[in-house]
């Protein structure tokens, strides 16, 4: 049984190529920048999964740089052997995933043109793991059906549990797809009444959904018995109401039960059992007072194994002895790493482990017959923890009390140094550092960077979350300026060194922090921000849900119309294909910074998205070499 649901669309036949020769895969940055291209390259692998049965490991790895990425299958048990190479032309391939035994699942990323636009899309593929045969495009024929793999079906061989739209109405269905043939079965049929977030429970059968109530425009949750026909209204989400709540699977104890993941009147959300037959939530199962649940823990039969949070990092709170005293076996090996089992076989005798920390970008190994340990490599080799910076985890009290948790990264050196505030996005989200690439660039060129959860970030109750509605650019800005202040108050910085560099939402941030009164920062990079308030809805929101939600907290300062009070040198950076954010928002605010004489720079990167899969190495060395060279000279923080 799989929870968690993979999205991809199959929209249209792809070029792609077979081989079973291996080639070089070892990426190796040149010899003028080695230091920039350590961080810019694409990461040399990307995943490692092992089949059920535990014969084959699937690794994802690039062939250079620029990525070029291949799949390698090779023997856990002897990695030196020479390994089938799968490839895509073409294409970036960006996951895999195992089907069964013999045939994979392989995710893909391409640009297509409509008109004068461009966009990056996923597609979906299958082929056998021995590079037999041709590819398998799941409905070729219908290119806007989409694929969205619901569960894998352990118990069945030659069929996947699918979402996707078949009858073009734009409300999904619940479909078996047969990976040999390319066939698939209608489950069940979508409705105005449930029309996704489809979950199966351990034998596949789907038991929960979801659907938009126009009436109440709110998200309604439901639910059924084991081997009903009947769904159960089990929650309704209204956005006038900010409670978390969420299915996190079945139970297999009790077919009747289902986790969930909710506040129910608390503060912090935490993990109960909901009886669909009874209408009753058991006891607060697992919660803490500081951190929200993230979610329940389970093998690959449904069997619950723990919970997850994540407090200064990812938490497992174990509630299966043999799973604990695995990991507690592993602790010793990766010392001061976050350790994960990221794929195992069938009977725990391969295991694929993946290491993280402040200074590891990722390592992965493979460990054999419980006995036998042996390293696949690093996401990012040319990283080594010599050059890398530690990491820590304070808290700090901005101007109205509030407590505000943020990381600090630390350069090499003696304080007092340069700062860099370093907003996360969206906000509705909350930075968690095992290792930041953007941080540690910065701390690697001298700048001790902060990393605020200010208020707005989630992941802290629903108090913190709440806290921001209609403080965009007010005391949620406090917060980020009460950061660089902190780094001051500690030595680590001076107030004449000070600068704000964000993405998204931390782009706003920027854009903001180059206007305020009595500004504290020499200077700001405002990557792929908004501009526009009054747009912002239109432009970042996915569904009615959020929409409704999230366009009565989005008040406060709307950087475009404050153009000319801006103060300090402004470095504006944007993908010209964004879809979450789009480029106008950038433009616009270029055009004003030009028309009131603004000191400003402003750089458009080509065939960019928004997201960190749509970076390639181009645009990263385009975008740390600007990044920078203001901050050093620009902005005379050097």
């Amino acid at each position: 049984m799989k929870f968690a649901t993979l999205s991809f669309f199959a929209l249209a036949v792809i070029g792609l190529s077979a081989s079973g020769e291996a080639r070089e895969t070892t990426p190796m940055p040149s010899s003028e920048k080695v230091s920039l291209d350590a961080f810019t390259m694409m990461p040399l692998i990307r995943s490692v999964s092992v089949s059920d049965d535990g014969k084959k490991l699937a690794i994802l790895r690039a062939t250079s740089k620029e990525g070029d990425y291949i799949i390698e299958i090779r023997n856990p048990h002897n990695l030196s052997e020479k390994p089938i190479v799968l490839g895509a032309d073409k294409m970036m391939v960006s996951g895999v995933v195992w089907l069964n035994n013999n045939k994979l699942g392989v995710m893909f990323r391409q640009i297509l043109k409509d008109g004068a636009s461009k966009f990056w899309t996923n597609k979906f593929a299958i082929i056998s793991a021995d590079g037999k045969g041709s590819w398998l495009i799941p409905f070729k024929d219908e290119p806007r059906a989409g694929f969205s793999l619901i569960d894998r079906l352990p118990d069945n061989d030659n069929e996947v549990l699918v979402e996707t739209d078949l009858n073009r109405n734009y409300i999904p269905d619940v479909v078996r797809f047969n990976i040999n043939t390319g066939r698939s079965v209608t489950v069940m049929r979508g409705s105005t009444k449930i029309s996704g977030g489809f979950i199966s429970d351990h034998d596949g059968d789907i038991r929960a959904a979801q659907g938009w109530n126009f009436a109440d425009n709110a998200i309604d949750l439901f639910a059924r018995e084991k081997n009903s026909e009947e769904w159960k209204l089990i929650k309704q989400i209204s956005p006038k109401s900010r409670e978390s709540y969420s299915f996190a699977g079945f139970s297999v104890e009790n077919p009747n039960e289902i986790y969930v993941n909710a506040n129910l009147g608390n503060d912090k959300t935490g993990i109960y059992l909901y009886n669909i037959k009874t209408g009753t939530y058991s006891e607060r199962l697992f919660g803490l007072e500081n951190v929200d649940a993230d979610g329940v823990i389970f093998d690959r039969n449904g069997k619950t194994l723990g919970f997850s949070y994540t407090n200064k990092h990812p938490e497992r709170y174990f509630v299966d002895d043999k799973e604990q005293a695995l990991y507690d076996a592993l602790a010793p090996l990766f010392k001061d790493k976050f350790v994960s089992i990221i794929s195992r076989s069938n009977d725990d005798n391969v295991l694929v482990v993946r290491t993280t920390s402040a200074k590891d970008s990722g390592s992965f190994y493979v460990i054999t017959d419980k006995k036998s340990l042996e390293k696949i490599g690093e996401r990012l080799p040319f990283l080594q923890e010599d050059i890398l910076s530690s990491v820590k985890y304070v808290s700090y009290t901005a101007r109205d009390g509030r407590k505000i948790n943020a990381y600090v990264t630390l350069p090499k050196g003696k304080a007092p140094f340069p700062a860099v505030v370093l907003p996360h996005g969206g906000p509705w989200v909350r930075d968690t550092i095992l290792f930041d690439e953007w941080a540690q660039l910065l701390a690697s060129n001298g700048y001790v960077v902060i990393q605020p959860n200010y208020r707005g970030s989630t992941g802290y109750g629903i108090e913190h979350w709440t806290a921001g509605d209609e403080n965009w650019g007010l005391k949620m800005q406090d917060d980020l300026d009460d950061a660089a202040l902190f780094l001051v108050e500690k030595g680590l910085a001076t107030k004449d060194k000070l600068a704000m560099f964000g993405w998204s939402y931390g782009g706003y941030a920027a854009f903001a922090a180059s206007m305020r009164d009595n500004n504290i920062y020499q200077c700001t990079v405002a990557g792929a921000g908004v501009s526009d308030l009054s747009r912002i809805n239109a432009t970042l929101n996915d569904s009615r849900y959020l929409s409704r939600l999230q366009r009565p907290t989005i008040k406060g300062i709307s950087p475009l119309e404050q153009v000319e009070k801006v103060n300090v040198p402004i470095l504006v950076i944007h993908g010209d294909i964004d879809s979450r954010v789009p480029v106008e928002h950038s433009r616009a605010f270029v055009k004003k910074l030009e028309e009131y004489k603004k000191d400003y720079k402003y750089v458009e990167l080509k065939d960019a998205d928004h997201f960190s899969d749509t970076l390639f190495y181009n645009h990263k060395t385009i975008l740390y070499t600007e990044l920078l060279n203001w901050l050093d000279n620009k902005c005379g923080l050097k």
